[in-house]
Formats: structure tokens, sequence, C-alpha cells
């Protein structure tokens, strides 16, 4: 299948999930997500930010920042489809409707960020295969983001079990996540 079929495919079995289902799949992620040692010695966390039914993220965002981590927000920049970093204080007070309608720090709250901080990356995607490659939404955003960052940085795809799929085919850009936490288990990409 191709990946324009396949990412159609997906999206619209998660977009068939109940509030309550992506409320409790995004919870026992996050749970598991707290229980790495990634997360745990992690300092400054690229984490985006929840939009069209995919996993839930401000409960991650909220208990890190309780936590005293430091959350880094992505900015998409449509022009140059790069993304720009910007530190996150407070979810509540921050953020309004940006590029795409996600959520994006208000103008007076961009505190950008220099990509070498970043010690943990959490990815959002389409559909995920066990070797850690991904679909996205087909701008090449993180692709290109990900070029920036040490190869030691962790990246770590949150997905739902239906997200998952037998194989994702790469292409010369696509950079694989290193593991994909979903609501029953933690996969360590192998190649």
């Amino acid at each position: 299948m191709d990946k324009k079929s396949l990412r159609s495919e997906i999206l619209s079995k998660r977009k068939s999930l109940s509030k309550e289902e992506l409320i409790e799949k995004s919870t026992a992620i996050s749970k598991l997500l707290f229980s790495t040692d990634k997360y745990k010695s992690s300092n400054y966390i690229m984490c985006y930010i929840d939009f069209r039914n995919e996993v839930k993220t401000e409960e991650i965002i909220k208990t890190s920042l309780k936590e005293g981590k430091n959350i880094i927000i992505p900015i998409s920049v449509v022009e140059t489809r790069q993304l720009i970093l910007s530190q996150l204080l407070d979810y509540d007070k921050e953020l309004e409707a940006g590029t795409y309608g996600i959520l994006e720090p208000k103008k007076e709250f961009i505190r950008e960020v220099n990509p070498e901080l970043i010690d943990l990356v959490l990815m959002p995607g389409v559909a995920f295969d066990r070797r850690g490659y991904r679909i996205g939404y087909g701008g090449g955003y993180y692709d290109r983001f990900l070029t920036r960052i040490h190869k030691s940085v962790p990246k770590i795809a949150l997905a739902f079990e239906l997200q998952m799929v037998p194989h994702v085919r790469e292409g010369r850009y696509d950079v694989p996540v290193d593991y994909i936490i979903t609501e029953n288990e933690i996969i360590k990409a192998s190649e």
C-alpha cells in the first residue's frame, strides 16, 4: 500500500476512537513513558501538542513541568517547513491555535531554545513499523529537524496500537525513531 493510502486508512481508524478510548489509551502511554529511564533522566524534552486524535500530551507536559523538566514545543514555520523550538512554562496560559490549528505559544511567550539542548524527543506520526520508520503528515518537518540534533538523543514516538503497521517504506531522508510507546508496550526499534 502506498504512503498516501496508508496515511488515509490509519487516520480514519484513529478518528474512530471515542473520547473515552483516546483518554484511556493516552493515559496508559503516559504511564509507560514515565516508567522509562530515558524520560527519568531527561531535562529538555521536546514534546508535540496533540491534535486530531493524536496521543494526548497535556498530561505528559503538565507532569513534566511539575517535575521541574524543561518542556520544549515545536512551532511549524510553513514557508520553510522548519520547526522553531520554544520553551513552555504554563500549558494553560501560554498557548493559542497556530499553524494548522495546532496549539502553539502566543507571540509574547515564544522563548526560542537551541536544538542542541534537547535530550529527549517525543514525536507524533500517523503510522509506524517496528523498525522505527514512520509516516508523518507529509510535510517533512520532523525529518528536517532531526538532522539538527545529536544522533544519541532518544527519539520516542507516541502511538496507539492501531497505528502500528507491518512495514513502512522508508524514504531517503527519513529518520527512524528509537522507541515507540503504545498503550500496550514499549517497542525498541530494530533494523
